[in-house]
């Protein structure tokens, strides 16, 4: 008998889920939060990096859900640019030294304000984002000082499924991730997969 419906397996504190309502506006980090933070560098410059499917899968759904993912990162490269146009991520600032400075007219042109965004960092130049957001988040690897003053720690390490974990979060918040997850039930022509 095929599965036409399931229920989701995920479960999240009431308590974080109501610090996440609102939520419009994600914003994330790469390195540290969607890489494992390594940077490879050869005698060309940074040779590659490495992303995880689930962490591209889950920025595709916030999109899908209504909440608007964005990149902000402190380093720019032709790995995260292509990546994140293969994501289809049309919010990004690349090698923002100052990434208040980054955010400020990116969140005006999205018409959103400091209340409805959700930033995910892993080291000291996210806690400027990190401490005017309504909901921050860490992937379990982040700096101490990261991880004190955010919401939300995940259990998966960044690179390794850690924004998946806050998109998740953030669907779930946003009571989007159930119709999301049943959606993935049926393909294109309507029969079960």
């Amino acid at each position: 008998m095929p599965l036409t419906s399931l229920n989701p397996a995920l479960r999240f504190a009431p308590e974080l889920l109501l610090a996440a309502q609102g939520v419009r506006v994600a914003i994330f980090d790469v390195d540290g939060v969607l890489t494992d933070g390594r940077i490879y560098i050869g005698e060309q410059g940074e040779a590659f990096k490495a992303f995880s499917t689930l962490d591209g899968h889950g920025l595709k759904l916030l999109a899908q859900g209504g909440i608007a993912p964005v990149v902000i990162t402190g380093r720019d490269s032709p790995a995260v640019r292509r990546r994140v146009a293969d994501l289809g991520i049309r919010h990004a600032v690349y090698g923002a030294a100052d990434k208040l400075a980054a955010a400020q007219p990116l969140l005006a042109s999205l018409g959103a304000q400091w209340r409805e965004v959700a930033v995910m960092g892993d080291d000291w130049p996210d806690l400027p984002l990190m401490t005017r957001a309504a909901f921050a988040c860490a992937p379990a690897g982040a700096h101490a000082e990261v991880r004190a003053i955010a919401r939300h720690v995940t259990q998966a390490a960044g690179g390794h499924g850690a924004a998946r974990e806050c998109c998740d979060l953030l669907l779930t918040a946003a009571g989007r991730y159930a119709e999301l997850l049943h959606g993935h039930l049926v393909t294109l022509d309507g029969a079960a997969s």
